[in-house]
């Protein structure tokens, strides 16, 4: 898989709030296929579709690539954390960089929470979405995830005292999100140090910790926004695809979630091969593969 070096952009999406974004032109001389936008998680940026980002482009689409609010080169505000304001974020970044057709929307972790919101309050604007490697807020595998499982997901509570995990973090970045690739990647070579050093680099920036735990203490108001989604709208109707590696302790529960959220008939289970929880980098062959087979299923198109 290439490992390009992209130029990343920046774009005023509201007053005081940029957003950095990698923007990668489809290539070949066909007509351009549509978008995808991928959304990252923690702790990473948009650094973790450095794999993937190319041969997407190269199969005939404009990919995006983000580094959501608080993370990478984006801006490190002092609120916005819950995943609906997260999403608007890049809605308004769709409409910056006037892009009116439907995206297939794709995010992994924390970018999967955010990417469901974009879906479920933005349906018009999203063709699919491809989501996975998270609890996700207001279901019940995220409720036993912070109480059943609270040991192995110590982070969701560890977060959520955001001052005091930032006083603690800080000065040992490295030794901190070492801990996550170590414990939770299956093929752990995938994270060489030359990606440890970019992302322990965008974590030591002012403001990006405390944004980054930020995101877990919103978790509770987000299962109340989801909960109260579902009750006034219905289960999300956009098609859809769980992603999970298939050394993943999130491939067991992940049917049951999407059930929860989701039509029935509506959502598709796929598991990335020979990876855990970072399937981007683990494995961005088989991502790449289960990622275009969903969205020429929906499209009707092929490579």
């Amino acid at each position: 898989m290439s490992t390009s070096t992209f130029l990343h952009r920046v774009v005023e999406v509201d007053p005081g709030l940029r957003i950095s974004y990698i923007d990668s032109a489809p290539g070949g001389s066909e007509t351009p296929k549509g978008v995808i936008l991928l959304i990252h998680g923690f702790p990473q940026t948009s650094y973790q579709f450095r794999h993937v980002i190319t041969p997407l482009s190269e199969a005939g689409y404009r990919v995006l690539a983000p580094d959501y609010r608080g993370a990478g080169g984006s801006s490190k505000p002092l609120t916005g954390f819950t995943k609906s304001i997260m999403a608007h974020d890049l809605v308004r970044l769709l409409d910056a960089l006037e892009i009116h057709e439907k995206a297939h929307v794709v995010g992994v972790d924390i970018g999967g929470m955010v990417a469901f919101a974009l879906a479920a309050r933005h349906p018009s604007r999203v063709a699919s979405v491809n989501w996975g490697e998270c609890p996700l807020p207001g279901t019940s595998v995220h409720e036993e995830d912070r109480t059943t499982n609270a040991v192995q997901q110590f982070h969701f509570i560890f977060h959520c005292e955001s001052d005091l995990a930032v006083a603690l973090v800080t000065g040992r970045e490295r030794i901190y999100l070492s801990h996550f690739f170590q414990k939770i990647a299956y093929n752990t070579a995938a994270i060489t140090d030359e990606a440890l050093d970019h992302y322990v680099r965008a974590y030591e920036q002012p403001g990006a910790l405390r944004c980054a735990f930020e995101t877990y203490r919103a978790f509770i108001e987000d299962a109340d926004e989801l909960r109260d989604l579902v009750s006034a709208n219905g289960k999300l109707r956009v098609p859809a695809l769980s992603l999970s590696g298939d050394r993943s302790r999130h491939r067991d529960t992940a049917e049951r979630m999407f059930a929860e959220v989701h039509e029935a008939g509506t959502y598709k289970v796929a598991l990335v091969p020979d990876a855990a929880h970072y399937i981007t980098e683990e494995n961005p062959e088989g991502f790449v593969k289960e990622t275009l087979k969903f969205i020429e299923r929906v499209t009707g198109s092929s490579s």
